[in-house]
């Protein structure tokens, strides 16, 4: 009895003490899981498990998101008053921005235009479908000016959300678009590859002009045979001239010399115009191809104007002839905003230094000069500034640590980050820095980097204006692991960070939509190839997450694909996002400079990735060596196709 009544007495107190010691992971554990719940409920649409797991998690710091939930179940027919009420608790948050896209969307399915427009300029970042949403709020209330404000969606909203078609429909309805404007809508349609979109188009046009949908669906699926049937002389019928114009467009996609035969047979039946849009496309799809015709048949198209994309090609077609006449007149007839970009910056200033207009040139380097990217990188190569980290801020404060690592912006993303919900986690982090100083910043970039969330540090240091710190900015985690790797390789541990960094932000559980994973990104054929080729032993596709094995076949692939292609960066650097065979087409049958190489691949993704790669490498570099780089000296020059090659043996 008396041990009995000892523990009655002892036994709470015990109980206490132990909620004390372990209450925070205890509670933590049990939050996480039932905020999974409910995630899980409103997914499923359950509302009566949504509604048990938001009960138990009054006060946890993603309780907002439950909160959110539960109004989104029931948005169709919530009170204005209730939405607003949760607005104001959580304004300037990610979560308040959400609903009110949320609920924006239903007024503006509702056409309850005057709640819409009480609440749309509340909204931090419109979408294309809200701003035409506020388009027809305008058009509904007798606003005069709305179709001036539409007109120029006409030509740039491709593929536009269906709360834009009523806007452009009243563009052809006020006969402010008539059938010229429709054709160019239908070309852009067809260059972007937009096929539905384009048969949509068609029905704007006049009766007259209109296709019916089979024959349009003929010249989209087989252009070539159509193209053969036609009548000699179509210049009577402005719809088959269009017609024509477009399968020799889809023609050009597939092989550009037989769209080329065949629009010199057709060529007398077009108009100027018809005629000079299809050698346009011509030109373009054979500059994607390096093909030695592509200047030609570019010149063939004479001024008309060209899409962005299409004169973009021009210059690189230019760049890989050698003809810096071509470069500065087609950068010089693009529209302000594309030329002012740093891409066609710095190559117009070297079109200007071909042609000895050095202070026009320097000029225009200046501009971008300085700035963390490719192109400012050779823009003080230019000015013969060697690039340089600049001087390393102050470290953050503990107060400073304090007061960013108490925002609550902050705390959801790291509270997300934990629960593994990594896309969540981005979005609350991204939103939080927006309105954030350098100091803040750099304080949320040291936060980052000690919860192990490196590609956040990274983020958060790329933003700053005028404090930096490159170390955080340029990060080289695993240092331990990858250094040795690398030099087991004979690698440049500057390059393979560079290339660390661009694929994987150094986040070991990374796996991209095609199935690549771990720090190196390595595609399941390419691993199981690599642990073949060196033996490794018991290996299967759960290793490649392991950051040791990963590190192993990725510096080791890394190494294999350099010793097939020269021993080029620039070349292996694309070889290992596009493949060493794609690698080697994209030469020149003359040395290229290893930045118009880099300029002319033909993917958009491996073009930016190896510009990245390259200068991510040019401040690794600076930042291991203390000295300062020059991007151009790393770039180097592609020898020719035809000389030099080292084939070796077939790489995946």
């Amino acid at each position: 009895m008396k041990l009995r009544h000892t523990l009655l007495l002892v036994l709470p107190l015990l109980l206490q003490l132990f909620l004390f010691l372990v209450p925070s992971a205890a509670l933590a554990l049990s939050s996480d899981e039932q905020f999974l719940a409910a995630r899980d409920a409103v997914r499923a649409g359950d509302r009566a498990k949504l509604e048990r797991a938001a009960a138990a998690l009054q006060g946890y710091e993603l309780e907002a998101y439950v909160e959110y939930w539960r109004l989104l179940l029931d948005l169709k027919d919530s009170d204005p008053t209730t939405v607003g009420a949760f607005l104001s608790r959580h304004e300037n948050t990610y979560v308040a921005e959400k609903l009110r896209l949320d609920w924006l969307r239903q007024l503006g399915r509702k056409q309850q235009w005057a709640l819409f427009d009480a609440e749309y300029p509340r909204l931090a970042q419109p979408d294309q479908e809200m701003a035409c949403y506020a388009l027809q709020s305008r058009r509904a209330q007798g606003d005069a000016r709305v179709l001036d404000d539409a007109l120029p969606l006409w030509a740039t909203l491709l593929e536009p959300p269906e709360p834009c078609y009523p806007v452009l429909e009243a563009l052809i309805v006020e006969k402010r678009v008539l059938a010229d404007a429709v054709w160019a809508r239908i070309r852009r349609q067809f260059e972007a590859n937009k096929m539905a979109a384009a048969l949509y188009s068609m029905n704007y046009l006049p009766a007259s002009q209109t296709p019916d949908k089979k024959l349009a669906q003929t010249v989209i699926d087989t252009p070539l045979p159509w193209l053969s049937r036609l009548p000699g002389d179509l210049s009577a019928s402005r719809m088959q001239r269009e017609l024509a114009a477009l399968a020799i467009q889809r023609i050009a996609r597939n092989d550009p010399r037989v769209a080329a035969e065949q629009l010199t047979r057709i060529a007398p039946a077009l108009n100027a115009g018809e005629k000079a849009w299809a050698w346009s496309q011509i030109g373009w799809q054979a500059a994607q191809r390096h093909m030695p015709e592509a200047m030609e048949w570019y010149r063939q198209a004479g001024d008309t104007p060209l899409s962005d994309e299409v004169a973009e090609w021009k210059v690189r077609a230019a760049l890989r002839a050698n003809d810096w006449g071509s470069v500065r007149t087609t950068i010089e007839r693009m529209p302000p905003a594309l030329a002012a970009q740093p891409a066609w910056t710095y190559w117009l200033g070297r079109a200007y230094r071909a042609g000895g207009r050095l202070e026009e040139a320097n000029a225009l380097f200046a501009k971008i000069a300085g700035q963390p990217d490719f192109y400012g990188n050779l823009a003080n190569d230019e000015l013969g500034r060697p690039t340089s980290t600049p001087p390393k801020a102050a470290p953050p404060s503990r107060e400073e640590l304090l007061q960013v690592s108490a925002s609550p912006g902050v705390q959801r993303a790291l509270a997300f980050f934990r629960l593994n919900l990594r896309t969540e986690g981005v979005r609350e982090w991204t939103w939080g820095l927006r309105r954030m100083s350098d100091r803040e910043l750099l304080a949320a970039s040291e936060i980052a980097l000690r919860s192990g969330n490196y590609d956040r540090a990274i983020a958060a240091a790329d933003r700053t204006r005028s404090e930096h710190d490159y170390s955080l900015r340029y990060l080289a985690p695993y240092s331990d692991q990858v250094r040795p790797a690398a030099r087991s390789q004979a690698l440049d541990d500057a390059w393979v960070y560079g290339l660390m960094r661009q694929e994987s932000r150094f986040i070991t559980s990374a796996r991209s939509h095609v199935g690549a994973s771990g720090l190196m990104q390595l595609m399941p054929a390419t691993a199981k190839w690599v642990a073949n080729k060196i033996g490794l032993k018991d290996f299967n596709q759960a290793r490649v997450n392991d950051t040791e094995t990963n590190l192993l076949l990725g510096t080791t692939y890394m190494r294999l694909v350099l010793e097939s292609l020269d021993n080029h960066p620039v070349l292996a650097s694309a070889a290992y996002n596009a493949g060493p065979g794609r690698a080697r087409k994209w030469r020149a049958d003359r040395p290229l400079e290893g930045a118009i190489y880099a300029e002319t691949i033909p993917f958009s993704e491996t073009r930016d990735y190896v510009k990245k790669v390259m200068s991510n490498s040019l401040y690794y570099s600076a930042l291991f060596d203390g000295k300062p780089q020059t991007l151009k000296n790393r770039l180097g020059v592609i020898a020719a196709r035809s000389g030099g090659e080292v084939k070796g043996e077939d790489l995946p």
